[in-house]
């Protein structure tokens, strides 16, 4: 089971242009993701740019597509950045998200949100499944 650990943005994060984070933060993250490789569950983890950097594209009915330049109202809203791990059950995925170090710092307030990853294999059989069967296969095989 893969899980996203979505650390979430707030005010300061979208206000950050370059990284800067408190050396003690980020020593306690370094210890986590290291447990995490440790217990052979980390995938990947990284922090985002702020949504001023980035973009959306909005999807009309019609079938129109429009850009939208960053930044974002709402940055609670917003994604700072991921971990993403598997897991043997929701239960461990749980414990993890447990022991994740508060992202803004000690004393601040933050919030981190947990999503499964879909697997494959929890679709119904059809030739589009198959054809991304194939290319999982393929990306697995690449050095």
């Amino acid at each position: 089971m893969r899980f996203m650990i979505i650390v979430k943005s707030c005010a300061e994060f979208e206000a950050e242009t370059t990284p800067a984070p408190d050396e003690a933060l980020m020593a306690e993250m370094v210890r986590y993701h290291e447990a995490l490789a440790q217990a052979g569950v980390l995938l990947d983890g990284s922090g985002l740019h702020p949504s001023c950097k980035g973009w959306r594209v909005h999807y009309s009915a019609d079938g129109g597509k429009r850009v939208v330049d960053g930044p974002f109202a709402e940055a609670k809203e917003l994604i700072a950045g991921y971990t993403l791990i598997q897991v043997r059950s929701r239960e461990e995925a749980m414990e993890w998200s447990r022991r994740f170090p508060n992202p803004a710092g000690q004393g601040k307030e933050a919030v981190i949100e947990l999503r499964q990853l879909y697997e494959l294999d929890d679709f119904p059989p059809s030739e589009p499944l198959e054809d991304f069967k194939k290319l999982d296969a393929m990306q697995a095989a690449r050095p």
